[in-house]
């Protein structure tokens, strides 16, 4: 079971790189006692993690990825991957149900993805030599099998994602077209707008492979040429949002933000819950590693400052949206733009339809990026093919990983209403959150040796995990508390619990220091997190649930089936340095 998974591989986990290795090649021989045995050997397997003083870096010349991206090339990638379309949509729809007090939301949520971005900083400084983000820390952090269940969770949201914006980004831009005269109204649904529906599932769209296509070519042709682009629609869109929050001030009736939270603040609280959603994409910046000149220093400031930027724009376009008309008024499909309409600014919808435009082409271009970096870890690994991880000689760039995620989202968008899996994503998001909040606590632990608990010997690594996993199930249980109307008094029980775990953790752990960026409050600040994404999670839609529950078991059968007897934890074909980044290659 899972517990086992976490508990069992603490024996392993300080071994020697290479008797790692050596077991599974033995386990995998015709001595091996059995399949099962093989199996669970495998799947306990972690990637060492080489100390500081080892200095070896990527041996293979000519076949790694180039660093190329700046501080503020990552500042733009995690404003890009976050900022879509949503800010002039999500503001306005959840004001109409929160009043004006969506602003606490987007705060509340916003300081929530603060703490798990902390986190993301400490490992993405840590690990600033490779690809992986939270697939590579877990990998580390516990064993095989939960990388491979946290990359398939992820996986999935992204390819659903991408198919999904990329179908949102062809209306807009038949939307816009339309806007000339003689297009109006003569373009065919089926072109970008999306045909009517066939089972209830399949709907054709041509605008939006062919926007796929595009952007797979320049992803393939280098990071350089994608940066590029990235930068200016980034820049683009931050432009206009800042735009329409000045000409915004100037439309502002204060007596609006009266009341400030009309339904109560739990309605307050449920819009948090709501636009969390709104701000993922920062942790797109730790898959850059690689890419980064400086990613020891750069990728805890690319992180942080790319949310803290994010959390801005959204805060000020609230405070502008619900002071412009009162909360009632807001909703339907353009909340932002017929607010300015009504205003009798005009132009401004049509800043905000350039705006959205330039939004959904960022966020798809993040998402094709970080998808195939997810994909050259694993190749690299052994957990797929090789294929995946091959990187172009000349583009510097994982070009198969790259075509196959581009020809996923091209099937999945030219073919299906994905519109309608919407309510099944994020699954892998939060997920990956609170794994990687795990992963800053294991990586601290210093102490490893036996202690008693309840008259039984448990080692003191397992005693930590045993108060994670409590973490877990109090907020799964708090959430769906919560969500289902309980007594509040079995809310109060499930966190004063998660806080006798999280205090145990605090007291009877011994933790070390790390090199770069460290996490303030550790475990306090990362058990929080995994306390609210697990919350979270248990407000999603029981579907999402399921989706988890039943990818979960396909990803461990293709495991079975390939990834364990072609998996190498130590990457022997590439030498990487984990604590000390590489200096970039002239």
């Amino acid at each position: 079971n899972l517990f086992s998974l976490f508990v069992d591989d603490e024996e392993r986990i300080g071994n020697s790189n290479m008797s790692t290795w050596e077991r599974s090649e033995s386990s995998s021989s015709p001595s091996a006692p059995s399949w099962f045995s093989h199996f669970w050997s495998s799947a306990l397997r972690s990637k060492p993690l080489v100390p500081p003083s080892e200095t070896t870096i990527r041996a293979t010349s000519g076949e790694g990825l180039v660093r190329r991206l700046s501080l503020f090339d990552l500042l733009l990638l995690g404003i890009g991957a976050s900022i879509g379309a949503g800010i002039f949509v999500v503001t306005g729809t959840v004001a109409h149900d929160t009043g004006p007090g969506v602003t606490v939301s987007f705060i509340i949520a916003g300081g929530s993805c603060v703490l798990n971005a902390l986190c993301y900083a400490e490992l993405a400084s840590r690990f600033p030599a490779v690809v992986g983000g939270a697939y590579l820390y877990a990998y580390t952090a516990f064993n095989e099998i939960i990388a491979f269940l946290v990359f398939s969770q992820l996986m999935l949201d992204y390819h659903i994602g991408a198919a999904s914006i990329a179908r949102s980004l062809a209306s807009y831009v038949i939307t816009a077209l339309e806007l000339i005269p003689f297009l109006n109204n003569n373009i065919p649904s089926w072109v970008g707008h999306g045909s009517e529906e066939i089972y209830g599932a399949f709907s054709f769209n041509l605008l939006a492979p062919i926007l796929l296509v595009l952007l797979t070519i320049v992803l393939c042709r280098g990071v350089g040429e994608s940066s590029i682009l990235n930068s200016v629609m980034t820049v683009t869109k931050v432009v206009i949002v800042i735009f329409i929050i000045i000409v915004g001030v100037f439309e502002v009736d204060v007596s609006n933000w009266s009341p400030f939270a009309p339904n109560g603040f739990e309605s307050v609280l449920t819009g948090a819950t709501v636009v969390f959603f709104a701000y993922v994409g920062f942790d797109a910046v730790a898959n850059s590693a690689e890419e980064s000149k400086s990613p020891q220093r750069d990728l805890p400031l690319g992180i942080i400052g790319s949310l803290l930027i994010c959390i801005a724009l959204y805060v000020g376009v609230c405070l502008v949206l619900t002071g412009m008309l009162p909360y009632k008024s807001l909703g339907g499909d353009a909340p932002l733009a017929d607010a300015f309409t009504s205003k009798g600014l005009q132009y401004v919808s049509v800043l905000i339809s350039i705006g959205a435009i330039a939004g959904l082409t960022t966020t798809l271009l993040v998402g094709l990026y970080v998808q195939s970096r997810l994909y050259l870890g694993l190749g690299r690994d052994g957990l797929l093919p090789s294929l995946f991880g091959e990187v172009h000689q000349t583009r510097h760039t994982p070009v198969h990983s790259q075509i196959w995620v581009g020809i996923v989202a091209s099937v999945l968008a030219g073919c299906f209403n994905v519109h309608i899996l919407s309510h099944i994503l994020s699954v892998g998001t939060l997920t990956g959150y609170s794994v990687v909040s795990a992963c800053v606590v294991t990586l601290r632990w210093k102490d490893k040796t036996a202690c008693q608990v309840f008259g039984k010997s448990i080692s003191s690594r397992a005693e930590g995990l045993i108060c994670l996993i409590t973490v877990v199930c109090c907020g799964f249980a708090a959430g769906v508390f919560y969500r289902f109307g309980a007594s509040f008094i079995f809310l109060i029980i499930a966190v004063i619990i998660a806080i006798f775990a999280a205090a145990a953790l605090h007291f009877r752990q011994v933790y070390t220091s790390t090199p770069g960026f460290s996490c303030p409050g550790v475990p306090i600040l990362p058990t929080v997190c995994i306390f609210i994404n697990i919350f979270l999670f248990a407000q999603l839609h029981y579907e999402a649930w399921v989706r988890f529950v039943v990818l979960s078991i396909v990803t461990v059968g293709i495991y079975a089936v390939y990834g364990q007897y072609h998996a190498n934890p130590l990457s022997s074909n590439t030498l990487i340095i984990y604590q000390k980044a590489p200096t970039e290659a002239d």
